[in-house]
């Protein structure tokens, strides 16, 4: 199965990714391997996770407080929102 992200949810990586690494050198890379670590467990095993919404669900980041909230579409993973979990929540519905 394939993933792709929401051009926010992309950039929202990219952000985090930079704050890490500002934070602390290396952290950004670890940041970005927990986030590929979740995502690589949504492809596996895609129902596992808490559902958010009708067509959504969420898996938490290990390590970090981030969750990745996707839709399973016909033979791949929508990534909508790599999300700050102190962050508002559910600011990313208008994006599915």
């Amino acid at each position: 199965m394939r993933f792709y992200f929401h051009e926010d949810a992309d950039a929202e990586f990219d952000r985090a990714v930079e704050y890490y690494e500002d934070s602390r050198p290396g952290l950004g890379l670890e940041f970005a391997q927990e986030v590929y670590a979740a995502i690589t467990r949504v492809i596996q095993f895609p129902d596992a996770w808490s559902p958010m919404s009708k067509n959504t669900r969420r898996c938490l980041v290990s390590r970090f407080p981030f969750g990745i909230i996707y839709q399973v579409k016909s033979g791949y993973v929508r990534i909508i929102a790599v999300a700050d979990l102190r962050r508002r929540p559910n600011y990313w519905r208008d994006r599915v």
